[in-house]
């Protein structure tokens, strides 16, 4: 059942998955840095102020959570508060966004270093991490940001997705297109143009479900 008190936690909840403070979130999401403010959260009078639905399509369009996750944070209880089935993932090397990332076969990048990362709440088989590089999905994701990927995930016109390529091209896109024969994927920062990538030559795709900064 909603409630007022858990549909806050879950967005407090939010901004500490992505290590950012309730302004921080807000910011991201495009709205006023004191959206989110304790202090906006009931009226003068006492009475409770609810966050629109817009400003959570927002905060879930800025930081790729899902309406699923959201209403799992909103459920309240450990969940919501982000400490429940702590885990760490492995770091397996980087997303070079826009092009040049290689990996080995075995998935991790030639010569760095084995790293864990940990997440705020259970992840999928498979679950893991990447470090961001380039600037063609700016604003959203900056060099050094962690993307955490599951590859378990359901993948969707619209996801942010990973991309690996046969010969080894490692992208962090948005899936754009898909059919049959090929996908369209869009970067962030029109600076970058789509690309188009035949579905022969995909290793393979994975949703990027959190991220960190």
């Amino acid at each position: 059942m909603l409630s007022h008190e858990r549909v806050w936690a879950a967005i407090d909840a939010l901004a500490e998955r992505y290590s950012l403070s309730a302004s921080g979130l807000a910011r991201r999401a495009g709205l006023d840095s004191t959206a989110f403010n304790k202090s906006k959260r009931r009226s003068v009078d006492g009475r409770p102020r609810w966050p629109s639905t817009e400003s959570i399509a927002k905060v879930m369009d800025a930081t790729g959570a899902t309406l699923e996750e959201f209403l799992d944070l909103v459920k309240g209880g450990e969940a919501a508060s982000g400490l429940s089935g702590r885990r760490t993932v492995p770091m397996v090397g980087f997303a070079q966004a826009g092009g040049g990332g290689y990996f080995e076969d075995a998935g991790f990048e030639p010569g760095d270093g084995f790293e864990l990362v940990e997440l705020p709440e259970r992840s999928g088989p498979g679950t893991f991490a990447l470090g961001v590089q380039g600037d063609s999905m700016l604003p959203l994701y900056r060099k050094g940001d962690v993307l955490i990927v599951r590859p378990d995930a359901a993948v969707r016109q619209g996801d942010r997705v990973v991309v690996r390529t046969l010969d080894g091209e490692v992208m962090a896109k948005v899936l754009d297109r898909r059919s049959a024969e090929e996908i369209e994927l869009a970067s962030l920062n029109p600076e970058h143009p789509p690309r188009v990538v035949a579905q022969a030559d995909i290793d393979w795709m994975a949703r990027i479900v959190w991220a960190s900064q």
